[in-house]
């Protein structure tokens, strides 16, 4: 594929031309035969930053406001457990389809960490979308290989919706990982 224009950047799957990021197909594995769908989407780039100062940004919860702007996937950080940041700190992210009680279980700095933000869905009749997502960083010579992994069960009463919703999530990814890479490769 063609990379004109977005050096440092990773091809590994399909290419959307409304981000300058690539992903790999998501994939889908039925849970059981007639439960939740798992879906599996990865995310990946190069930053040219060092892995301990991306590291420091993926984990600083509070800062986020700083290179996340708000979306209708995402209105900011709330409600964050005591510093420092480590396995077992919990926060929530409000916005007006549900709330993600989040918890970090996997901090190994600088190179990975893993979030876990069950959200239950508005209105709760529609149960609970359990998301877990994984940044792996991988320090090259002059970056930092950073791969964004998410991992959705989608409840059964969003089946005839799933399409829609992995898009969704597919694009606030994008987003993410996008505004990740920009900050942290502006000087300061």
């Amino acid at each position: 594929m063609a990379r004109s224009g977005l050096d440092g950047l990773i091809s590994v799957g399909r290419w959307f031309e409304s981000s300058p990021l690539h992903e790999t197909e998501a994939t889908e594995r039925r849970a059981i035969e007639d439960g939740p769908s798992v879906i599996e989407i990865h995310l990946e780039a190069d930053v040219h930053c060092p892995a301990d100062a991306l590291f420091d940004t993926i984990v600083d919860l509070r800062g986020y406001g700083r290179w996340l702007t708000p979306s209708t996937a995402y209105a900011g950080t709330t409600d964050i457990s005591p510093e420092p940041v480590a396995a077992g700190t919990t926060y929530v992210e409000s916005v007006r389809t549900g709330v993600r009680q989040g918890t970090v279980t996997e901090f190994e700095p600088p190179t990975r960490v893993t979030f876990h933000q069950p959200m239950t869905l508005t209105p709760r009749l529609l149960g609970v979308i359990d998301i877990l997502v994984r940044y792996t960083l991988t320090p090259a010579a002059d970056s930092v290989h950073v791969s964004r992994d998410v991992t959705l069960s989608i409840p059964l009463a969003l089946k005839p919706m799933q399409p829609y919703v992995v898009r969704q999530f597919r694009r606030e990814g994008a987003r993410t990982l996008s505004a990740l890479k920009a900050f942290a490769e502006t000087p300061r």
